[in-house]
């Protein structure tokens, strides 16, 4: 019986059988999970027909089973390829080696058999898909029985899945042994308890051991089947140890659809790393999750998330004391670790609802074919669209160069003009590296097809010429600014940030050695074709009476000069950016022939404005500046790459950093609140604000010539839990806090020396004042003489 229906992709992975290699889809469709296998599929590479005869008698005399077919392909040389096909992944991986091993070049050998079925049809997270029906089969204690179907066919589709999601988390000793399990969904939540039954919720399960509690959790996550499963630092943590209880006590771990493994894999170049997979579930991690949707935060322990986003978070925050609670709860109080290990998956689960990230991994999924675990993935997002369409236009993808290719230039920074200012503009560029990539056709097949004819071609940078009418990256952004600008119409933040991120990845993609389209040509024409347009912008805003006092990447500064209300700030902005995006169009219509993308906004108005000299010279500094931005709510302090937005500095720099310059650009006087913050500072009254937190990047004992403060600390803290019986806390990739004392850089936790008052003084306070002062005539080496009579 034939049936057929669309959904999400959940999983996918390639199996053996017979000698013949299949791909098993897990399809999450409207009220229920399909598993679909389909027809056996072949693996394929591409080389040089000039190098079939000797690619095909290397492949016979190892006895490498395969098939060649002489293509209408061609190379970005324009050499004719044919394609070498094989049943099972282990011949095409040794017939590359082989090859390789005669220096014969392969072409396309690093795509996977599931990547390549699935962009060249087109289909991009969801599908419609069709196949012989087998009967109903239930996995062991499945919540429903699972829809199998075989000879599957698969096409694009825009089903929008709604995902029944598992909270997890665990808890344990520091020696890793289990003590119990967290799992919350949407409704519903449990603890599964090492420990003799008691008097307790209905949430909480007990079970007598260890190995109960392993064996537990794979019968529960059956019954409640889900298709996500969230937790933080999930996969590395609390997967990794589970796989390690596991193997110790000889249990199981098949937690996927049909009671199929877990399946590990460890990361090629990170030892603490790995990914974790099973048929019919995906694992998210909420870590990366954020990272991949540009959240940033000083740290991204729950704790910290969970207060920035939710405004609450745990009572405790120090990992020590933290495990020492666990290990005593679980001796002592088995119900209050039972709910502080619920409150993790509670707090998961109202972090990714708060966030929306799944819906975004999701559009992600259906823009791109990324699958919704994957972490990065730019230059898989780009291949994923850029491929399928060129081989119809007769070509293969290039290999990524052996050298990592050459840099190419970064954006325009200009050199800024320092000062204190009243009434600077910010004109911004929208999007302008895609625009410039629309307007000027910036493409690999273009710029092929445009070497090829370059009497017609659009002149680009480095020697890049471009087609003007063969090329796909120009389409591809314009469809994805279309829908761009529908879901800002519609109010979608989600989709309209999928987006955005996706667009500007582009530029980086072509740029990036990792990329087999990387060509310094293309991004050389975007980013020099940048700077010249910065260049020029600022040169016709001073055409019309302005100054340009700074300018980067897509951002030009205007001073304006003399008095200006809101109103009139705001006019002259949105005069000027009307009147430059019409110079662009006349320009590149009468320059190029070329219909321009290119459109400038007027962005802010800053009431008073900062551009500080780098330090200890009188060069305006880059990337780094102030201002009072005037808002429809009111004023606001904004600070780019200053101390207050850096998360390496004290609370006592930003906090001294945020008064300072509200009063200056106030304009009041400063003398006595200087004064003030340097008493305070040495009578001790703000030891509170002096501590560091900075993060340890490497393992403590790879720290040799060079060993930073943070680090003695850390090592300093590592050597006491070491005499106490602690767990060491800082060998690896830890955050510490620690304070600068008279005798060095102490951790928080055991500062036994007095606080050095003048470190403070002189490299926190000091470097702040000294940005700012100089432009209301201060100094604040007359300020500090005038106050060292103090304390004589």
């Amino acid at each position: 019986m034939s049936f057929s229906s669309e959904g999400f992709i959940l999983t996918a992975h390639s199996i053996e059988r017979q000698a013949k290699t299949y791909i098993e889809f897990w399809f999450l469709c409207e009220g229920k999970v399909v598993k679909g296998v389909t027809p056996a599929q072949q693996l394929v590479f591409f080389i040089l027909q000039e190098h079939s005869q000797q690619a095909l008698h290397l492949l016979q005399q190892q006895g490498i089973a395969h098939q060649y077919q002489a293509l209408e392909l061609n190379t970005f040389e324009h050499q004719p390829v044919g394609a070498l096909y094989f049943a099972k992944s282990n011949f095409a991986y040794k017939a590359k080696n082989l090859l390789k091993q005669h220096y014969l070049k392969c072409f396309e050998d690093d795509l996977r058999l599931i990547e390549r079925y699935l962009m060249e049809r087109f289909i991009y997270g969801s599908a419609c898909f069709s196949g012989e029906l087998l009967p109903d089969q239930h996995g062991t204690q499945a919540a429903q029985p699972i829809t199998t179907i075989n000879a599957v066919q698969c096409k694009p589709s825009q089903f929008v899945p709604v995902f029944n999601i598992l909270s997890i988390d665990i808890e344990c000793s520091a020696q890793g042994e289990l003590f119990s399990i967290g799992l919350a969904t949407n409704t519903a939540y449990w603890v599964l308890m090492v420990g003799e039954v008691q008097s307790s919720p209905a949430w909480i399960c007990w079970v007598k051991n260890e190995k109960r509690l392993l064996q537990a959790l794979v019968e529960k996550v059956m019954a409640i089947d889900p298709d996500i499963i969230i937790g933080w630092n999930v996969v590395n943590f609390d997967f990794r140890l589970l796989i390690k209880r596991a193997a110790l006590y000889k249990v199981e771990l098949n937690l996927g659809r049909q009671q199929q493994p877990l399946v590990w894999r460890d990361a090629r170049n990170e030892a603490d790393q790995g990914y974790v997979s099973m048929p019919g579930r995906v694992v998210v991690d909420g870590i990366d999750a954020l990272k991949t949707a540009t959240y940033q935060f000083p740290s991204f322990s729950l704790e910290n998330v969970a207060q920035t986003l939710l405004g609450k978070g745990k009572d405790s925050t120090n990992v020590d004391d933290r495990l020492a609670q666990i290990e005593h709860d679980f001796v002592h109080d088995k119900i209050k670790l039972a709910k502080y290990n619920l409150q993790d998956c509670l707090l998961v689960l109202e972090i990714f609802s708060h966030t929306k990230v799944l819906d975004f991994l999701t559009l992600r999924g259906q823009l791109t074919g990324l699958e919704l675990d994957r972490v990065g993935g730019s230059v898989a997002a780009f291949v994923n669209l850029y491929l399928p369409k060129l081989h119809r236009a007769g070509y293969v993808a290039p290999n990524r160069p052996q050298d990592g290719g050459l840099a190419s230039p970064g954006g325009y920074v200009m050199s800024s003009r320092p000062g204190l200012y009243q009434h600077v503009l910010v004109l911004d560029f929208k999007s302008l590296y895609p625009s410039i990539i629309r307007t000027f056709k910036i493409d690999p097949l273009g710029l092929v097809e445009g070497l090829k004819s370059p009497d017609k071609a659009i002149e680009g940078y480095r020697g890049g010429k471009f087609s003007r009418d063969k090329h796909f990256l120009p389409d591809i952004i314009t469809s994805l600014w279309q829908q761009r600008d529908q879901a800002k119409s519609n109010q979608d933040a989600t989709r309209s940030q999928a987006i955005k991120i996706l667009m500007n990845s582009f530029y980086g993609v072509l740029g990036s050695g990792g990329c087999p389209f990387y060509d310094t040509r293309l991004a050389s024409s975007i980013t020099m074709r940048g700077h010249d347009i910065m260049q020029t912008t600022a040169k016709w805003i001073e055409q019309a009476g302005y100054q340009v006092i700074y300018g980067d990447t897509d951002s030009t500064f205007v001073w304006l000069q003399g008095p200006h209300s809101n109103e009139q700030a705001k006019q002259i902005g949105e005069s000027l950016a009307v009147d430059i995006n019409e110079k662009w169009s006349e320009s590149i219509q009468q320059q190029h022939q070329l219909h321009c993308e290119l459109e400038i906004e007027f962005e802010t108005h800053f009431s008073q404005f900062l551009m500080p000299t780098i330090r200890g010279s009188e060069l305006g500094s880059k990337k780094r500046y102030a201002g009072l931005k005037i808002t429809e709510h009111g004023q606001q302090l904004i600070f780019k790459g200053l101390e207050t937005v850096r998360s390496d500095w004290t609370p006592l720099a930003k906090q001294f950093q945020l008064t300072l310059y509200e009063m200056v650009f106030a304009q009041q006087d400063v003398k006595d609140y200087l004064q003030q913050i340097m008493e305070d500072t040495r009578a001790g009254k703000l030891d509170e604000l002096l501590v560091y937190r900075k993060r340890i990047r490497r393992r403590l004992d790879q720290y040799v010539k060079n060993v930073p403060p943070h680090v003695k600390a850390a090592r300093l803290a590592d050597q006491h839990n070491a005499q106490q019986g602690k767990s060491l806390k800082y060998q690896n990739k830890a955050w510490v806090s620690y304070v600068i004392t008279q005798q060095g850089p102490q951790p928080i936790e055991y500062q036994s020396s007095q606080i050095d008052y003048e470190h403070y003084i002189d490299k926190q306070i000091k470097p702040i004042a000294e940005g700012i002062l100089p432009f209301i005539d201060l100094s604040f080496e007359a300020l500090t003489s005038q106050q060292l009579p103090l304390f004589n």
